[in-house]
């Protein structure tokens, strides 16, 4: 797989840009500030319809504009589709599959599949368990994109039983029976019915997910790191209490019926917490609340790995998810933004050569000199200036005769 044109109209820094790719290597280098890493993020976007550095969609549109632009022509074994993102400041985004509207964005899914490694994945090591959470269901759903809707409807039902939820805990601590805490009572049984049928779903989904991906993040840990402890991923449950202990073993083989066992124990958990919950006004159980473990032999990576061993693990946590969506039978596009200068020499040879055997490779730095010479790469130097509308984004082929690139004016 690979992306063989890139278009991109007010996009964070660019007003206009349109290039062609190839497979192999590609470096876009430049000072930090001035817009390769948008290119990158696009390219990401389209595949998991996030950003790897922020949580909300409008930093996407270029300052002063109300919409933004991204497509890519995607070719895998021989077949070309074409992908298109509306951003629109204050409304939904649209999508298209080539130039068909789509009903919902989140169906370009699995259409581009990537695996972007950048400085900001020191975070699954050391940040929060929604980070982790968050890695697992990008990847999850860019190997099935049906999960997506899944996960779509689970947030969604989340939402609504988080607010009964307190609607009903404030009856309660105001000695009340009001008649909207006394309905959201009611309704909760009917919440909690489909919250635990989403969120089953889901969870199966992700156990299975991390059953397969956790020998290639062991393999991928021991090829950077040889002489460090052993790493380990696992799930971690907050059904765990209901659940048999073998079952969040990573070397269980998920059964096709296990969402339906789950949902059971789900509804039995629900209703053990309904107090407690009501009380706090929060949803305390559910895929919303659970974490991927990463352990370096017997301890936990989280605040005990050093800082090579974290930037080791965060490695090979990308590193394992290539070598899973290859297992498939599709070699994704591979991002590497800006993380050569943040690696050691061993760990640098490690990572270009998986990139040499790619079939693409999206790189991003800062000089020349952070870029392994073994990648051969076609190279373009991206420079910003800054204009009457703003900080703009130039990009120009580095070759014998420097040229710039089409469709930036």
């Amino acid at each position: 797989m690979f992306v063989r044109a890139l278009s991109l109209r007010d996009f964070r820094s660019w007003d206009s840009l349109r290039i062609d790719l190839t497979p192999g290597c590609t470096v876009f280098i430049g000072p930090n500030g001035h817009g390769k890493t948008n290119i990158l993020e696009s390219v990401g976007y389209l595949s998991t319809l996030s950003s790897h550095r922020v949580s909300s969609d409008a930093p996407m549109i270029r300052t002063g504009r109300s919409q933004a632009f991204a497509s890519a022509t995607v070719v895998n074994s021989g077949r070309e589709l074409s992908i298109d993102l509306e951003f629109n400041d204050g409304k939904s985004n649209r999508g298209r599959i080539n130039q068909s509207p789509t009903r919902r964005p989140r169906e370009i899914l699995g259409i581009l599949q990537t695996v972007m490694f950048a400085p900001e994945d020191l975070s699954l090591v050391r940040g929060d368990p929604g980070d982790r959470r968050r890695f697992l269901d990008e990847l999850l759903c860019t190997r099935l994109p049906r999960m997506a809707a899944v996960r779509a409807d689970y947030d969604k039902v989340l939402r609504q039983r988080s607010a009964l939820l307190k609607t009903a805990g404030g009856a309660l601590r105001r000695g009340s029976r009001s008649e909207d805490g006394a309905s959201a009572l009611a309704t909760l049984d009917v919440w909690d019915g489909h919250l635990a049928t989403h969120g089953a779903q889901l969870l199966a989904g992700r156990l299975g997910l991390v059953h397969e991906l956790a020998p290639f993040v062991s393999d991928a840990y021991r090829s950077l790191a040889p002489a460090s402890r052993p790493a380990r991923i696992r799930y971690r449950s907050s059904l765990a209490a209901s659940l048999p202990p073998e079952y969040l073993d990573p070397a269980r083989r998920p059964e096709p019926d296990d969402h339906v066992f789950l949902r059971e124990k789900f509804v039995d958990e629900l209703e053990a917490m309904r107090s407690k919950e009501i009380e706090r006004g929060v949803c305390l159980v559910g895929p919303h609340r659970d974490d991927l473990e990463l352990e370096l032999g017997d301890t936990p990576a989280k605040g005990f790995a050093s800082h090579g061993e974290s930037w080791s693990f965060a490695l090979s946590l990308r590193l394992g998810a290539f070598s899973l969506l290859r297992s498939d039978g599709t070699d994704p596009v591979l991002l590497l933004d800006d993380v050569f200068a943040e690696l050691d020499r061993f760990r640098r040879q490690a990572l270009a050569k998986v990139a040499v055997d790619a079939e693409q490779v999206l790189i991003t730095a800062a000089v020349p000199e952070d870029v392994p010479e073994e990648l051969h790469a076609t190279r373009f130097t991206v420079e910003a200036h800054d204009t009457e509308a703003g900080r703009v984004s130039r990009i120009t082929a580095t070759s014998d005769a420097t040229k710039e690139i089409p469709g930036d004016e």
